[in-house]
């Protein structure tokens, strides 16, 4: 097949959805699909075209959920989606999160062939999706309506999705390069020691991945087992937290800072238990499934996004969100009892290894087939919506 992955945000800056979208377009073409990636960011708001990335319209940035999303905008992108699409005659079209941008609904407003959604939002407050469709529900209406093809992440997003928009949606998770993380790494060499090891990996600054409740945790367990080290991977400012790790107490506070994906199997290799505190608005925990294929004990938040890696309980600890004391307890737990810490690891590699990219690629594809048999049975399916949009159209 030729298959179009399009994100609704600029490719070029990192963030789930678009490793998502550049992570499933490897593993399409290793399958022998034929793929090319649609993104806004054009330089000049128009067009620009390397060959396998296409980007149209310019990307605004605009403050989301404490990170930053860049979107496109533009209500005038059909003139230059229709050719795109007319010029290379894609069998499915796969959109994901189709409803949140202008692009996305350029590209629905023009298809004439399967179309696919992949849902990944299940925070009401996500870049103020909540509001969107409650308000633009009858707009949106006629274009999701024209979505062959419904997959969500996770229950979560299904259901927040659903509210508005009902209708068969698949669960295809979040899928992870399960060799990369499971390989046999040595540790980073700075963090060789034996010393008792928490890591946590993550944007540390943005107030819903918990991280202040994890030092006020550390404090607890660093009372308890003095050399005990926390290790932070990830982009954000220390310098934002050095007076609470000061009032507290704390000592062996290691911020590393970024690293590129490839680096990241070292680190975890370097700790004895991984942590998420995260507070809510996460629609899936692929950075849980990660050390869990590491093979390393999972201490997350019990949040809905948390909850749907976690399919028998056993895979990993959910703790009360927010609950410094009881995620230290966990900690503490882990660390004092081998016999658990080695239950759990084992356990949770085997759902990590279900979430192996290879798996959820081929369960994507079977999705395509389906949403294209009205196509092949000539079923009048795929006529776009009244187009809303300014720009040139197919008869």
């Amino acid at each position: 097949m030729k298959i179009l992955l399009s994100t609704p945000f600029d490719i070029s800056y990192p963030g789930g959805v678009n490793a998502h979208v550049l992570t499933l377009d490897r593993e399409l073409r290793h399958l022998g699909h034929q793929t090319r990636i649609l993104s806004p960011g054009a330089p000049d708001g128009t067009i620009a075209d390397d060959g396998h990335i296409c980007r149209i319209g310019h990307a605004y940035p605009i403050q989301a959920n404490g990170s930053v999303a860049r979107l496109a905008l533009s209500p005038r992108l059909s003139r230059y989606v229709q050719p795109f699409l007319d010029q290379e005659a894609f069998d499915v079209l796969h959109l994901n999160d189709p409803l949140t941008s202008t692009l996305h609904l350029a590209v629905l407003d023009c298809s004439r062939t399967a179309n696919i959604g992949t849902f990944h939002s299940s925070n009401t407050s996500r870049l103020g999706f909540n509001l969107l469709f409650r308000l633009g529900r009858p707009i949106f209406a006629q274009f999701d309506k024209h979505i062959h093809g419904r997959i969500a992440v996770s229950p979560t997003a299904r259901d927040f999705i659903a509210n508005y928009f009902p209708g068969n949606y698949e669960l295809i998770p979040n899928g992870i390069d399960f060799q990369q993380f499971a390989k046999d790494v040595e540790p980073d060499s700075r963090f060789a020691s034996d010393r008792p090891t928490v890591l946590f990996v993550g944007r540390y600054n943005e107030p819903r991945k918990g991280f202040r409740y994890l030092l006020r945790a550390m404090a607890r367990v660093q009372a308890q087992i003095p050399d005990a080290r926390l290790l932070v991977v990830g982009p954000g400012n220390p310098a934002a937290f050095r007076q609470q790790i000061s009032r507290a107490g704390l000592h062996s506070v290691e911020f590393v800072g970024e690293v590129p994906v490839e680096e990241l199997p070292a680190f975890y290799a370097s700790a004895d238990v991984f942590c998420a505190p995260s507070t809510g608005r996460e629609s899936f925990g692929i950075v849980l499934l990660e050390a869990m294929a590491a093979g390393k004990p999972v201490i997350a938040s019990d949040i809905p996004g948390y909850r749907s890696v976690i399919e028998t309980g056993s895979e990993a600890i959910l703790v009360e969100p927010a609950n410094a004391k009881t995620l230290g307890d966990a900690i503490l737990t882990v660390l004092r009892n081998q016999s658990l810490a080695s239950r759990l690891a084992e356990v949770g590699r085997e759902r990590a290894r279900a979430c192996a990219w290879q798996n959820i690629a081929q369960r994507v594809v079977e999705c395509y087939e389906r949403a294209r048999k009205p196509v092949s049975d000539g079923q009048p399916t795929l006529v776009p919506p009244s187009s809303l949009f300014s720009g040139t159209r197919r008869p």
